[in-house]
């Protein structure tokens, strides 16, 4: 089984009816690492699907096998890509990445301006957040919307969190900041520009030098 047994689409009102199969599953997965996560109704999740927020993976023998949707924060201010879950029959193949980096695509095309995020302790969601160009960030930095830190409530680790004045907890805070991300790519620019310059002054003086020898 490869990756390529898969197909990833933007989740539409076809898909609705395997709502409840996916928060069962998102339930279940939360369970098996001991951790909360911010329950989700299958409704919500169904309603998500129809406003073209959400990645629905299948196998190609017609199978569902994974799933990812979009919430925003502050007025759309901030972005994160929740509820990534896969079936565990289809694991290890790369399949949550190849979800995660769909529902990234997603949010970027819906909200070119938004800061992406995410809260984790899982490694490998970590691993998979840094090479789509997430930072690790303070809570600070994160969204400060009340209705985002209410869902922590489900998770187990809420009392340490609120002891912790919501600073830090177990969860490891992940951001995209595209205004940064763009500065990053004007500074390289700049410099790959001031690099090529140095080295055509650099030939255009050998080349002098060259002509003076030469006369």
């Amino acid at each position: 089984m490869t990756i390529q047994d898969f197909d990833i689409q933007v989740a539409s009102a076809q898909h609705v009816d395997y709502a409840p199969l996916i928060c069962d599953e998102m339930a279940e997965s939360a369970k098996a690492r001991g951790t909360g996560i911010a329950q989700r109704s299958p409704e919500y999740v169904a309603n998500k699907m129809l406003e073209g927020k959400a990645v629905i993976a299948f196998h190609k023998d017609g199978t569902w096998a994974g799933f990812c949707y979009i919430e925003t924060w502050s007025h759309g201010d901030f972005v994160a890509n929740s509820g990534l879950v896969v079936d565990p029959q289809f694991r290890k193949v790369g399949l949550a990445k190849a979800i995660k980096s769909r529902i990234f695509e997603l949010s970027r095309t819906k909200y070119p301006d938004a800061k992406i995020f995410g809260l984790t302790t899982g490694l490998a969601v970590m691993k998979i957040n840094s090479d789509l160009g997430y930072e690790p960030v303070t809570y600070s930095e994160l969204t400060q919307d009340e209705d985002f830190w209410a869902g922590c409530r489900s998770c187990v680790n809420f009392d340490i969190l609120t002891a912790k004045e919501r600073k830090n907890c177990m969860c490891t805070a992940m951001l995209f900041d595209p205004a940064e991300k763009q500065k990053e790519y004007e500074d390289k620019v700049k410099k790959i520009t001031h690099k090529a310059t140095l080295l055509e002054r650099i030939e255009n003086a050998i080349k002098k030098r060259i002509g003076h020898v030469e006369s």
